[in-house]
């Protein structure tokens, strides 16, 4: 079992909830190692000082922060234990929103709560209670030794705690060319477009979708380990952007031919079906 991030309590009203934090997410990213070509021994990197060009050892390295055009503030050790937020090993809820008013891009990290056994019946309270309000707790926590805003959210059978981004981490939308939100669309464009989108329903299963790029370099590695040829995959070529004065028809187009998501393959090798979907655009139809 994965060891606890850390043992605290969930802090509601006058309720006390002990719990245990635990990662709700692994990485599966492919990793390697920089090896010497002629004899695969492993490449170290020295630390080298860009004035000087001299290798400089850890004991002679210090923090800085950039205040200019090469201008450094050198900040100790010292004085970053000094502005240290308190780890409290607390999650202390401030107030209770709507999920549906959190713009999703502001979370970033879930983590699983699991209740201590003597607070099993609360955690069970608050869980149930989120669900069935359609709100999350808004709380600040410390993991390590930065302090996060973070929402308490029901998952099934758990309280999940996930990580939020602060306002001011988020790119602002005016940096980037959007077309605007009263962009002209005809209304047969909107109905083709509609239409096309009942012809694409499903029900989501994130377990139809896998990796595809980690499993074929996988499948390469293993095959450089027992030294057999590696296949070349075929570079998928970008389709045209499709443009407007044709829109219509390429919508009307993908409707005479019954364009059906391309759903990947479950484990047994069956795809997903949407034939509701489709009766119900061809009664529409």
């Amino acid at each position: 079992m994965a060891h606890a991030i850390w043992n605290g309590s969930i802090n509601f009203g006058l309720v006390t909830i002990p719990v245990r934090l635990f990662t709700a997410v692994r990485e599966n990213e492919i990793h390697f190692n920089m090896l010497h070509k002629t004899d695969k021994g492993r490449i170290n990197f020295q630390r080298v000082c860009s004035v000087d060009g001299k290798k400089v050892d850890w004991k002679d390295i210090v923090k800085g922060y950039e205040v200019g055009d090469g201008e450094y503030v050198i900040i100790s050790d010292e004085d970053i234990k000094k502005v240290r937020i308190e780890a409290t090993q607390s999650i202390d809820i401030t107030e209770f929103v709507k999920l549906s008013e959190i713009n999703p891009i502001l979370f970033d990290k879930p983590y699983y709560l699991e209740p201590e056994k003597k607070g099993r019946h609360a955690y069970a309270l608050l869980r149930d209670a989120l669900a069935e309000s359609g709100k999350v707790g808004i709380a600040r926590v410390v993991i390590r030794t930065k302090e996060y805003i973070c929402a308490l959210k029901p998952n099934g059978n758990a309280l999940v705690l996930e990580l939020m981004h602060y306002p001011d981490e988020i790119v602002d939308v005016s940096e980037y060319d959007f077309p605007p939100a009263k962009e002209k669309v005809s209304a047969a464009e909107m109905k083709a477009a509609k239409m096309l989108i009942d012809t694409m329903e499903a029900k989501f299963n994130p377990d139809e979708y896998r990796d595809r790029y980690r499993d074929a370099m996988m499948t390469m590695i293993e095959a450089r380990a027992k030294g057999k040829p590696v296949k070349t995959m075929a570079a998928g070529k970008p389709k045209p952007a499709t443009e407007v004065v044709n829109l219509m028809d390429v919508l009307q187009e993908s409707l005479k031919r019954g364009a059906v998501r391309k759903r990947p393959a479950h484990a047994n090798g069956k795809s997903g079906s949407n034939g509701k979907a489709k009766k119900r655009v061809a009664a529409r139809a």
